[in-house]
């Protein structure tokens, strides 16, 4: 079967220029939406100048640019855009363009994180998982073909602080437990949701579903990350409860975004809004899709850690 054409925007970020080396790898003509301003960034240019050596096709524009959107999406079949979270609504123009050309068979928007449909904490974090929602909302109602990748937590973020509120690495003399500590949250490497999302670009299984990932060896929650940590470094923590009422009152005693990471914290490992829901009855398995696809475990960075 002939390898879908990919156009990849946001390719010299961390996760979209893990996805557009995966879509070289596997033989897929790449395409990939540059800025002009990108190009005075000594690091951006280095990826750029690697993907450009790798085979990929550099076009110029950006999403606010209606007429090199358009140039760039008539070339391909595929549209991955990797932008942040927070830049969601800027995602609008592109599909206008994308619904105008008619020949787009795949979109896959910038989510790539917890699914906005399935939390349970909307009220707190509105304006953060709005665009996201509002994007999805748009994509449905002019049927534009789709796959949402819910990857729930990068192993990046929260992980490697054991999720403690304001510190960068793991505990080594005292934890806190959040709520009962037993809701289990789901950490995924970026390297990892790239691949499986380039997996999917041609899967007839994938069209117009949620692609969750929840490999067996990263799902975890507080209690049993803290006992795995302490088993690492052969040293029991001290144990710090903090009932759910108390962490959603320090939520609410703090502006937005700065109590961006006590929501997240709410989210995973009190409502457990990663795990809460049965997959097969909202979406596909991509763990079950890629069998073949070999994800870092949490023990493995956790190793890293130590």
């Amino acid at each position: 079967m002939e390898k879908s054409k990919v156009l990849i925007i946001g390719a010299i970020g961390r996760l979209g220029y893990h996805l557009a080396q995966f879509s070289l790898q596997f033989g897929h003509p790449t395409y990939i939406l540059i800025r002009d301003s990108s190009l005075n960034d000594p690091n951006k240019a280095q990826k750029l100048n690697f993907l450009s050596t790798a085979g990929a096709i550099p076009l110029k524009g950006s999403l606010e640019d209606e007429n090199s959107l358009t140039e760039a999406v008539k070339q391909v079949d595929v549209v991955i855009c990797s932008i942040p979270s927070k830049q969601a609504l800027d995602q609008k123009l592109l599909l206008k363009v994308i619904k105008e050309s008619g020949c787009i068979k795949k979109f896959i928007p910038s989510e790539f994180g917890v699914d906005p449909d399935k939390i349970q904490i909307y009220n707190l974090a509105h304006r953060f998982y709005a665009g996201k929602t509002e994007i999805r909302r748009l994509i449905e109602a002019e049927d534009i073909p789709y796959t949402y990748i819910c990857c729930n937590l990068f192993m990046g973020y929260l992980l490697p602080s054991l999720a403690q509120p304001g510190l960068k690495a793991p505990p080594r003399d005292k934890v806190t437990i959040f709520g009962d500590g037993n809701a289990k949250a789901v950490f995924v490497k970026d390297v990892d949701v790239a691949a499986c999302t380039i997996n999917a670009i041609d899967d007839p299984r994938t069209l117009n579903k949620t692609l969750y990932l929840r490999p067996q060896g990263n799902v975890y929650s507080i209690n049993e990350l803290v006992a795995m940590w302490e088993d690492k470094i052969g040293r029991e923590l001290e144990k710090i409860h903090v009932p759910e009422e108390e962490l959603l009152l320090k939520i609410k005693e703090s502006s937005y975004p700065d109590n961006l990471e006590m929501i997240f914290i709410y989210s995973a490992f009190v409502k457990g809004d990663h795990t809460y829901f049965d997959i097969d009855e909202c979406g596909v398995d991509g763990t079950k899709l890629y069998p073949h696809l070999k994800f870092t475990t949490v023990s493995e960075h956790l190793d890293t850690l130590v």
